[in-house]
Parts: structure tokens; sequence; C-alpha cells
């Protein structure tokens, strides 16, 4: 039995100051069916941090076709829905391809 490879991504935003306590709220009570879709789509031990107006996002993931598996939970309705709470919540901080969230590119990792 082989075990599963983990991809670790980490992306950054911004939150807007005067709706960081409505994210933080939002947060505290994740939809259940948001975070189902999530681990179906192979996101495990998401998390996301903050500092000042500064969001940064790690999870692992573990699925075969990471593409496809983010096509499928951007196709989620429930999903679409929290993000119609979340995203007045964030400012992008560059303008480009993929979703609002900046990937970052790993720099060190130790186990």
């Amino acid at each position: 039995m082989s075990t599963p490879r983990v991809r670790r991504i980490g992306q950054v935003i911004g939150v807007r100051p005067e709706r960081r306590d409505e994210y933080l709220r939002l947060h505290e009570a994740v939809w259940p069916e948001v975070q189902a879709t999530l681990t179906r789509a192979g996101v495990r031990n998401y998390t996301i941090f903050i500092h000042d107006d500064l969001l940064f996002g790690y999870f692992e993931y573990t699925g075969d076709d990471f593409a496809a598996d983010m096509a499928a939970v951007a196709a989620d309705p429930v999903t679409r829905d929290w993000w119609t709470h979340t995203e007045p919540c964030q400012r992008r901080l560059t303008d480009g391809p993929g979703g609002p969230w900046t990937d970052m590119a790993e720099a060190f990792h130790m186990d």
C-alpha cells in the first residue's frame, strides 16, 4: 500500500479592514457542506492565518487531479453561496489569472 503524495499549497490575500470581524465570524462556523466539498476534493489540514489585514491560507492536497478537483469545488452550489459571504471581505493583492487568492512558492519545508 503506497502513501498518498501530498502537495502543500500556500496562498495569500488581503482582508478588508472594515470587514475583518465579519470574516472571522464567518470562519468560526464554516458551513459543514463547504468542508465536505473540500474533503471530497482531496483538501486536508486547511488552515487560514491572519496578521493585520493579511490572510495566509495553507492546505494539503492529496488527490490526483488538482485542476479537476478545484473545478469541482468551484462548481459546488453551496460553496459558491459561501463565497458570496466571504469574497466581499477579501481584497486581492495581485491582478492575474486564477482565483482571488495568490499562490505562493514553497521556500522551505521540514517534516
